[in-house]
């Protein structure tokens, strides 16, 4: 364990439970919110609505926390469970809804990439379409590496599978966004 993450550990072993509770809260709602956006498509309202339900687990379960690993990494691993909790649920309603409808798949707008910038809502909805293309082991690994600027180590200490596993799911997801963005790609810097 690095020493970070001990000193981090031991910090958090010594707070009560409603202290360690606000100073996650305070350090990592931001990250949760950002990470839980990636893993559930782009949907900033169901990002919060994970986040709120991790922080809700967090608070039960900080007790059971033993300090084996740094209480930022525990947390983002309970993001990533309710994340994939909450694409199961929707994917379940978007089915239903479907099948309510008479079996008519909901149709996805294609954005042009010419002229795009950077915080274009087209962009953002060609990003998370093309976010969506992936398992959710690429996803969650590209979403952590990529956006969140974990090394591939921590986020194998996040989500509890080994490095050459996660540098493999990495690798697959890179090569299927490089095709679902080549003309994106072009345009930005």
């Amino acid at each position: 364990m690095h020493s970070t993450a001990l000193a981090e550990s031991a910090s958090v072993l010594t707070l009560s439970r409603e202290d360690a509770f606000v100073e996650l809260l305070r350090t990592e709602r931001e990250r949760a919110i950002r990470v839980a956006y990636h893993l559930v498509g782009g949907d900033r309202a169901a990002a919060e609505d994970v986040a709120q339900e991790a922080f809700a687990k967090a608070f039960k379960s900080l007790a059971s926390f033993r300090g084996h690993a740094k209480l930022s990494t525990w947390f983002l691993s309970i993001v990533i469970h309710e994340a994939q909790s909450q694409r199961r649920r929707q994917g379940v309603r978007e089915r239903w809804a479907r099948w309510v409808a008479g079996g008519v798949s909901p149709n996805r707008a294609e954005a042009s990439s010419a002229g795009v910038e950077p915080g274009d809502p087209a962009l953002r909805r060609r990003l998370a379409a093309a976010l969506a293309t992936l398992s959710a082991g690429q996803r969650q690994v590209f979403s952590l590496v990529h956006l969140e600027g974990l090394t591939v180590e921590e986020a194998s200490a996040v989500l509890g599978r080994s490095p050459g596993t996660l540098k493999s799911h990495l690798h697959r997801a890179l090569v299927r966004l490089r095709a679902e963005l080549y003309d994106v790609r072009e345009v930005l810097p």
